[in-house]
């Protein structure tokens, strides 16, 4: 018994076509190319708009500054990213997979006018395709790739300028390990302009596989009108011209139903509507729910109150956001220590980070502790964006440690902002 041969891939080489979801794509897609390209490069406050710099663990997002002491701020950031997505998808289906994945926006917005450029339209190249190798072969494909190869180093070095700021990356001045990350990157990107492609969508994009837990029959999908187009060639209004099928850039036929492949982009919307609006008549495939039904329905209220109830914790933690961010632990050994002057002295460790755009000079005071009471720390000045860790001394009267522990705050104070720490002050007294 033989082994059946694998099946090979089925290219796909989607038609062009014209219509206002296509002029809805340019739009998004230029939006989103802007703010890839765009953001890194602009400064706020001197900073870059958005740059997520991992190895201070540190993040700049338009002018406020967030380190690791914020991570629950880029979690909450996080989640309402996760529950729009749900929300948007749970009304209209996969608006984001046709209109603003960046898969989408560089396939159609790049690498297929590329394509078109060098080895000309859709029927040009599967004839070329089918054809054996020749010179004009070979050179059209040599130019299309180095096309392809310089558009995935543009694109990675645009992402990760999000990550090792836009000005250092692209001027050479960032780490070796920087740019051998950013050209891994424009190696797989390469790989999936040249050849991967809708493949990702269909074996790898993990949003195609888990929406169908995030839809219901009333969310928005791509689907042919059966009652309206059936049969074909017939009474229906279809006329089987495929030019659906042919521009379709994941290769599937509408008219077989709702498919997992289908990324919603509305190019087969298009199609139709350019072939019957020549009849006068109106397209037969639509944005439109599996099942009518309300807009307003438990998941969608669901989804919109933990959106509206993170988006409410989200502004009322960055209303009470300090720049100032400090905290205070015990120094690692003994409890308190009894000097040769009879006092009682306590050793912390404070660390504070200076999250504003300037310099700062930080006051520390105690409250809480009698007013004999001795506080030795160093001058604390720090520039944007930094942090120290100073230790903090602490020494009592004799006559004062009434108590085993006595709690008391630590005040530290730049001017314009302070954070009161609690603690407690240990002694041998109970």
């Amino acid at each position: 018994m033989t082994n059946a041969p694998e099946p090979r891939r089925t290219w796909v080489y989607p038609l062009e076509v014209k219509g206002k979801f296509q002029r809805i794509h340019r739009a998004t897609g230029l939006a989103l190319q802007v703010i890839l390209v765009g953001l890194p490069w602009l400064l706020v406050k001197g900073y870059p708009a958005v740059q997520f710099d991992l190895t201070a663990r540190r993040a700049y997002v338009l002018g406020a500054i967030f380190t690791a002491q914020d991570t629950v701020f880029l979690v909450i950031m996080g989640l309402l990213e996760a529950f729009s997505l749900f929300l948007f998808t749970a009304l209209f289906g996969r608006l984001w997979c046709g209109f603003a994945c960046p898969q989408t926006v560089y396939l159609e917005e790049w690498v297929r006018p590329i394509e078109t450029f060098f080895e000309g339209k859709r029927g040009a190249r599967m004839a070329r395709d089918k054809g054996p190798w020749t010179a004009e072969k070979a050179a059209r494909k040599a130019a299309k790739w180095t096309a392809f190869a310089l558009l995935a180093g543009v694109v990675s070095m645009s992402f990760m300028s999000w990550f090792a700021g836009a000005r250092p990356l692209w001027t050479g001045h960032a780490s070796g390990g920087t740019y051998a990350v950013t050209l891994f990157l424009g190696g797989v990107m390469f790989w999936d302009f040249a050849w991967f492609r809708e493949q990702f969508c269909n074996y790898l994009c993990p949003y195609a596989r888990f929406q169908g837990a995030l839809t219901d029959p009333q969310s928005l999908v791509v689907s042919y009108q059966v009652s309206l187009g059936e049969p074909r060639r017939g009474e229906g209004a279809c006329i089987d011209c495929k030019k659906c099928v042919a521009a379709c850039p994941q290769g599937i036929d509408i008219r077989e139903g709702f498919q997992l492949e289908c990324i919603t982009c509305g190019r087969c919307i298009d199609a139709c509507d350019d072939v019957l609006g020549k009849k006068g008549e109106e397209g037969l495939i639509r944005y439109t729910p599996l099942v009518p039904g309300p807009t307003i329905r438990p998941r969608t209220v669901a989804y919109a109150a933990i959106l509206l109830a993170l988006l409410t914790a989200f502004a009322a933690m960055m209303a009470n956001r300090h720049d100032l961010v400090a905290d205070i632990s015990r120094a690692p050994g003994t409890l308190f220590n009894i000097d040769a002057d009879g006092w009682t002295r306590n050793t912390y460790l404070m660390r504070v980070t200076n999250n504003s755009h300037e310099e700062a000079e930080f006051d520390v005071s105690v409250e809480g502790l009698p007013t004999d009471t001795k506080l030795d720390v160093s001058p604390i000045k720090l520039s944007p964006s930094s942090t120290a860790t100073v230790p903090v001394i602490v020494r009592l009267s004799p006559g004062e440690a009434a108590a085993r522990t006595l709690p008391f705050v630590v005040r530290v104070a730049n001017g314009h902002d302070q954070v009161l720490l609690s603690t407690t002050f240990k002694t041998s007294e109970g």
